[in-house]
Parts: structure tokens; C-alpha cells; sequence
């Protein structure tokens, strides 16, 4: 599953994360609830250290639970299509047939996509929260991604 951050919904990526967890394994914890993504890297030297989200690897827990690692790349051809298609979308949450981005030639394999707004918020050099914001009256499930150097 693919994660990435946008300044706004027609700006390239400014994050793109590969996250080690499947998009159905993400699904039935949202429908169980909150969600709570913890992404954890080691602290470096302070010769070394980059900006928080510069970071090139995250361990990742989801509700408590280590899923494995997730790894920062840039965003290539086939997120920026997507981004592309997605960019009059502001909020929501849908599927897109898979076939115009990938060479798959299974016309039911299809592509989850969640867009949504955050609230950024900084605590230190070595800790930053995205918490996922939701229309008044929403029936959306709360979301949020925690960035920590420890």
C-alpha cells in the first residue's frame, strides 16, 4: 500500500511511502474503529540527521501491531497518473479500475483509494501527527499517522 502526502490536492507528493500492509488487512481495522499508524526510525548523530520526514525507513505498527517496514521512494509514473485522475477529488473514498495503471489484465482488479485532509501537527524535530480531519456529521472513521524519531 502506497502512502503519500500532497500540500494540496493538485501539488506532486511531497512523502511517498511504500507501507507494509495490504490495503484489505487496513480496511478491516478502519472498520473496527480508530486507527492509529505508527511510523518509528532510530535517532542519528546530529551530524546526520535529516529532517523528520526525509527519513528513508519507518518501522511500521498499526494499532499496536508491527507490520514490518515502511520505506520512503519518489513518486513515479504510475502515482502521478493516479494523482492525476484523483485531483478533482478533495475528500472521499472510492475504487478505480487498476488496469489503467498497471500492465494486470484482470478487468476486476481494482484500485482503493482514500483522500483526505489532515491536520499537521509538530511536537519536536523528532515527532510530527497527521490526524486525518473529517466533515461535521461524517460517519468516517478517525485516522491518524504518527512520525517518531526515538
Amino acid at each position: 500500500m502506497s502512502f503519500s502526502i500532497q500540500q494540496t490536492n493538485k501539488t506532486l507528493p511531497t512523502l511517498v511511502l511504500d507501507l507494509p500492509i495490504q490495503t484489505h488487512v487496513l480496511q478491516k481495522e478502519m472498520n473496527v474503529g480508530m486507527v492509529r499508524i505508527a511510523l518509528e526510525c532510530e535517532k542519528r548523530d546530529e551530524k546526520e540527521k535529516k529532517g523528520l520526514l526525509e527519513e528513508p525507513m519507518w518501522d511500521m505498527f498499526c494499532n499496536g501491531k508491527k507490520y514490518g517496514y515502511a520505506v520512503k521512494r519518489e513518486a513515479d509514473e504510475v502515482d502521478l497518473s493516479i494523482m492525476e485522475v484523483l485531483k478533482v477529488i478533495t475528500m472521499g473514498v472510492g475504487v478505480l479500475p487498476s488496469t489503467e495503471f498497471s500492465d494486470g489484465d484482470d478487468p476486476d482488479d481494482e484500485l482503493a483509494y482514500t483522500r483526505a485532509n489532515f491536520d499537521h501537527v509538530v511536537g519536536s524535530k523528532d515527532s510530527e501527527t497527521l490526524y486525518m480531519l473529517c466533515p461535521e456529521g461524517s460517519n468516517v472513521l478517525d485516522l491518524s499517522v504518527f512520525f517518531v524519531r526515538i
